[in-house]
């Protein structure tokens, strides 16, 4: 149920998550080596990154179809350069819509999100009063944009969410990836999640490529990532 990746550190291009790894997000699109449930992530795709010159709030491009059928995305993937990356490729869970407003990353404002997983609706649409699509990522995004809205820390909000829908759907599964420009916070609960820092930090549903390196996330964990280092903690 999808794969997605994000970068924090020195400008780098989108085509870094995408097509230049040996295993980025375009092989996972046909050929997640990691994923527990789909085999392909071919119902749509989508990018955001943060540009100093328009602003806090980041830049968006999605479509809802498979990401190696866009011919314009390698050449905005090479332009697009940011300290911080978001990339996501979508599965989507049946009865879901296929439509670029059920594709990730959500945006409001200057925070990012991706959802890879699945969760009854039901779970989280008390946690909001409105989403961008019905799909059940976009009321998970919507969820933790109300809280960050209200001032709560981006980890908080999505640990907050997380939990909360996890109780009321013991099957569901709840690994969320957002960003903010300035840092990057994730949860691990049903699904994978590596780690790799080199002069930033990498975080990827699956490893990009065969480097030593990588660390997987424990399940039901936290991730923060700033300029001040990283932590995990447990959910």
């Amino acid at each position: 149920m999808c794969r997605h990746a994000a970068w924090l550190g020195p400008p780098r291009s989108l085509t870094s998550l995408i097509h230049e790894p040996g295993y980025g997000l375009l092989r996972q699109s046909y050929a997640p080596r990691l994923q527990r449930y789909g085999t392909v992530n071919a119902d749509g795709f989508g990018i955001g990154w943060y540009d100093d010159a328009t602003g806090p709030e980041p830049v968006r491009y999605r479509r809802a179809v498979p990401i190696w059928t866009d011919a314009n995305l390698p050449g905005l993937a090479r332009a697009a350069r940011s300290g911080c990356l978001l990339a996501a490729v979508r599965s989507a869970t049946v009865g879901m819509p296929i439509e670029e407003t059920a594709t990730a990353p959500f945006a409001d404002g200057p925070w990012l999100l991706s959802h890879n997983g699945r969760v009854e609706r039901e779970a989280v649409r008390e946690l909001a009063d409105d989403a961008e699509s019905s799909c059940d990522s976009a009321w998970l995004a919507a969820a933790v944009f109300v809280r960050r809205r209200l001032g709560h820390p981006l980890g908080d909000a999505l640990a907050e969410v997380v939990v909360h829908a996890g109780t009321k759907d013991p099957e569901a599964r709840l690994n969320l990836l957002a960003c903010d420009g300035t840092s990057i916070a994730a949860t691990v609960w049903g699904d994978t999640l590596f780690l790799r820092l080199d002069d930033g930090v990498l975080v990827a549903s699956e490893p990009l490529d065969d480097r030593s390196g990588w660390q997987a996330v424990p399940e039901r964990s936290l991730v923060l990532a700033s300029p001040a280092g990283v932590r995990i903690q447990p959910l």
